[in-house]
C-alpha cells in the first residue's frame, strides 16, 4: 500500500517476519528515505546513526547498490549497510549486509 502526498509518501514494506513503514520525503532534489520497524530503522546517508544510538535506538545506513543516492525504499532494500550504531550491533546488524537483510533482524 503507497499513501502520499505532497510532500511524502508512506509505503508499507513487508519484512521476513513482520510489516515495516518505508518514508520519502522529497527535499528539493533528493529525497529523504528510511524504513521504521517496531524495534529500529534503516535509512538512506543522510541520517545520523551515532545521534540516535544516543537514546538506545537502533539504526544503520546505506549506501546504494547502484547509482548515486537512494531515491526510493526500493534502493534502501537493496543498498548496502555502510554505518551501524552499537545499539544496532547488538541485534546483529553488521556493515555490508542489505538494507532488506538489516530490517529482517529488526
Amino acid at each position: 500500500m503507497i499513501r502520499e502526498n505532497d510532500n511524502m509518501k508512506h509505503i508499507k514494506v513487508q519484512l521476513a517476519k513482520k510489516q515495516a513503514d518505508g518514508y520519502v520525503i522529497p527535499l528539493g532534489a533528493i529525497n529523504l528515505v528510511n524504513v521504521v520497524t517496531d524495534v529500529g530503522m534503516v535509512g538512506c546517508g543522510a541520517f545520523d546513526v551515532a545521534a540516535l544510538n544516543n537514546f538506545g535506538y537502533p539504526a544503520a545506513k546505506v549506501r546504494p547498490s547502484s547509482g548515486s543516492s537512494i531515491a526510493t525504499v526500493d534502493d534502501l532494500l537493496a543498498g548496502i549497510i555502510k554505518e551501524v550504531n552499537p545499539a544496532a550491533e547488538k541485534l546483529g546488524l553488521k556493515v555490508g549486509i542489505t538494507g532488506k537483510e538489516a530490517l529482517d533482524l529488526l
